[in-house]
């Protein structure tokens, strides 16, 4: 009998110590296959490569969320000055930062960038429903100094096409975009919407967008609300949402009523930002407190919050296999 709600993560998983050892081709393919196999053997439904598809061994520690798109893309450059840095650095919003990823020289282009070419690589290694990942187009313009565009929504709305036509050719069960900046900014929830919605219509599969509060080495970088950003979930045009409340609290699900029921809903049962091993009893309760707040028939995943590219792997499989039990324990199994 097929599960009503699936088990996903939302991406990253803690890169095996070898592959950072060893780097090359190779390794990478055997890692990825180790990280596919854990959630197989874990009984995760919907599975994701841990990102190790972007795993760069310069930038090991951002797991290829932003670093690898910046040094790819074509217009923009990876060597800034000291004027770039002051500038970056006057926005209180990035200081979780030390620097930008890369400052936007002239008009952006695809570059070297081939997000198909990495799916590609990933796919015959599972038999499983895959998703594949990337970071959208909002979160990758508040990283970046823009010395061409002139406003935000410009560099966003040019970084939204040059997805599109990438994810256009991604074979994937599942193409999530990733936007972890916005929960700061729901001031910028319109453009910001337009942008990532050039993404998903381009998407051949199912479509869906995860929101974070931020997951920089643990720290929670964004402060607001849900309820501040009902108005952009509500504008996007996505079968599946993807989002934290573990860590915020899963009574907060309650304000999404107002999204329409177009758009399911994915639920954060698993804290990534700390080492304790949530128990099978406390998923289950935190699935079956979010479907009192949103129906159950709305919750289409649960999943952890966020990556879990900065904890251990013994401690990221033990929150794996917990994922699981809670969800088979809600559904009576």
């Amino acid at each position: 009998m097929p599960h009503r709600i699936l088990t996903t993560l939302v991406g990253s998983y803690p890169l095996p110590d070898w592959l950072r050892a060893s780097p090359s081709r190779q390794t990478l393919i055997d890692a990825i296959r180790v990280v596919l196999k854990t959630q197989e053997d874990a009984g995760i439904d919907v599975v994701t490569d841990g990102e190790l598809c972007r795993f760069d061994v310069n930038h090991p520690e951002t797991n290829g969320m932003i670093d690898y798109f910046a040094r790819r893309l074509g217009g923009i450059t990876t060597q800034f000055g000291r004027e770039d840095l002051n500038e970056f650095r006057a926005d209180a919003g990035l200081s979780y930062r030390a620097d930008p990823a890369g400052t936007i020289e002239r008009e952006l282009d695809e570059g070297t960038l081939n997000l198909p070419g990495d799916c590609r690589m990933v796919r015959p290694l599972t038999r499983s429903k895959l998703k594949f990942t990337l970071t959208g187009p909002h979160m990758l313009s508040k990283v970046l100094v823009d010395r061409y565009y002139g406003e935000p929504e410009g560099a966003a709305a040019a970084l939204g096409e040059l997805l599109a036509r990438q994810v256009a050719d991604i074979d994937a069960d599942v193409i999530q975009i990733d936007e972890a900046n916005i929960p700061g900014h729901p001031e910028e929830a319109a453009w910001a919407a337009r942008t990532l919605n050039a993404v998903l219509d381009a998407v051949k599969g199912e479509k869906a967008v995860h929101v974070c509060f931020g997951n920089y080495g643990g720290q929670t970088v964004q402060h607001g609300t849900w309820q501040e950003l009902v108005p952009y979930l509500a504008a996007l045009r996505a079968d599946h949402l993807v989002l934290e409340f573990k860590r915020w609290g899963i009574e907060q699900a309650a304000c999404l009523k107002d999204v329409p029921e177009s758009a399911k809903i994915g639920i954060g049962v698993i804290d990534v930002k700390n080492n304790i091993v949530e128990t099978a009893d406390e998923v289950a309760s935190d699935i079956e407190a979010a479907a009192r707040h949103l129906g159950p028939d709305r919750i289409s995943c649960v999943h952890p919050d966020c990556g879990f590219w900065m904890l251990q792997r013994i401690v990221a499989d033990r929150k794996i296999e917990s994922l699981v039990r809670g969800r088979d324990l809600f559904e009576g199994r």
